[in-house]
């Protein structure tokens, strides 16, 4: 291109290659010979075009751009279009937090960090000489009171014996009136025919009289005795009352003896460790975390105007960012009962104020096969990318499958049960 200034207004344009040639366009001087016209013909003359071959080319390329969008348009109308996918998804599990149920210094952790442990495992220890000091204690104090009951029980047997001697008594008062009121009639039966003096008969009414006053005391003391059961009874169940107190007691500083020994609830992989041996814990400080690697699950998020076609038993493919050469089968489990905002700690309140309509999200609980979960591959935390296929036979055929896989499960169960 070449720049030309307009003297008259000053302003440069582009004007085509052409003009630059202009000079040597010129008629040739006088005097020139066809040879010179001629080559400079030849150098004013532009350079000839290449021959372009595009039209075969895009004719070839065509027949292969409408089979890949025919491919395409198939894919989607016949798996697309039914399958929802979120990448909103993390690997979850249900964690267990260890803490110390009693105070005293933590004196070992026996487990290494990110071990795997079983059930029962032991996970700490804390300093158990005082809980000890207690259960001793509270042994001697059920000793003690185990003899008071079985003092109780010598002293009932021996006021029964007291009993049955007042009984004794009371027979052998109630004879001896017996005899003084016959007595006492037959020095009556006397005097009246003169055979007696008054002063027998005298004598023997008071002796009829001293022998009613005997019975009665027998009858008094004999009531007495049987009261004296009652009450020792009484305080046997008393004191039985309160030996059981003392081994409720004994059961609780047992109870609290066995918690120096942090045992795990469940399996899994200990990890987060929050404290250090020879650090004092309180009661209900944590200790660390456990996660059950076998039965992690995965969380989707899904917004609420995807919830419709989304249904339980459903197949899920889900991608794992942390292991790209894998892809993971799953099953849609269950649709949790409201959005996460209204699980949050501080929920929106949308009656006050501007309002700006956000689509909410859902967790939606997929379920990962056993066999995947026992490889230990899936960590919780890890982001996911699950897609559902809501095809309408999609889900009964997942059910069919997880039938098929849970029959050999089922029937090795069986077989190791069998003698």
């Amino acid at each position: 291109m070449y720049r030309e200034r307009d003297e008259e207004t000053g302003i440069s344009v582009q004007l085509p290659q052409v003009i630059e040639t202009r000079r040597d366009s010129r008629p040739a001087p006088k005097g020139a010979n066809d040879l010179e016209i001629a080559k400079q013909g030849a150098e004013m003359s532009p350079p000839p075009r290449p021959h372009r071959r595009r039209l075969p080319v895009v004719g070839a390329a065509a027949p292969n751009v409408i089979a890949a969008g025919a491919w395409f348009g198939t894919q989607w109308w016949t798996t697309g279009r039914f399958v929802l996918s979120t990448d909103d998804a993390y690997v979850r599990s249900y964690n267990t937090t260890l803490a110390s149920k009693v105070a005293g210094y933590l004196v070992s952790i026996p487990v290494q960090d990110n071990a795997e442990v079983r059930a029962g495992d032991v996970i700490a220890t804390i300093d158990d000489g005082d809980y000890r000091l207690a259960v001793d204690a509270a042994r001697d104090k059920v000793a003690t009171q185990q003899a008071t009951v079985a003092r109780f029980t010598s002293q009932i047997a021996a006021q029964q014996a007291n009993v049955e001697q007042a009984r004794a008594q009371l027979v052998s008062a109630k004879a001896a009136a017996k005899k003084m009121q016959l007595e006492f009639e037959r020095q009556q039966a006397l005097l009246a025919r003169s055979y007696a003096s008054r002063q027998t008969l005298e004598q023997a009414e008071a002796n009829r009289d001293q022998a009613v006053a005997a019975v009665q005391s027998g009858q008094s003391a004999l009531d007495a005795a049987d009261a004296n059961v009652d009450v020792l009874k009484a305080q046997q169940r008393e004191a039985e009352r309160t030996l059981d107190e003392l081994r409720t007691a004994l059961a609780k500083v047992e109870r609290d003896l066995s918690f120096t020994v942090i045992r795990a609830p469940v399996n899994g992989v200990f990890g987060n460790r929050a404290v250090q041996t020879g650090d004092y814990m309180q009661t209900g400080q944590r200790i660390a975390s456990l996660v059950p690697l076998d039965e992690v699950y995965v969380e989707a998020n899904f917004k609420e105007t995807q919830l419709a076609r989304l249904q339980p038993g459903q197949p899920v493919s889900i991608a794992v960012d942390a292991l790209p050469d894998h892809t993971i089968a799953g099953t849609v489990s269950s649709l949790a009962p409201a959005s996460g905002a209204v699980f949050s700690l501080l929920p929106p309140d949308n009656a006050t104020g501007n309002f700006t309509k956000i689509v909410q999200r859902l967790p939606v609980r997929i379920d990962v096969p056993a066999g995947v979960t026992a490889q230990r591959l899936l960590r919780t935390g890890m982001s996911v990318i699950v897609s559902v296929d809501t095809k309408p036979e999609a889900a009964a055929r997942q059910g069919a499958i997880g039938v098929a896989q849970a029959a050999p499960a089922a029937r090795s169960r069986t077989t190791e049960g069998q003698p």
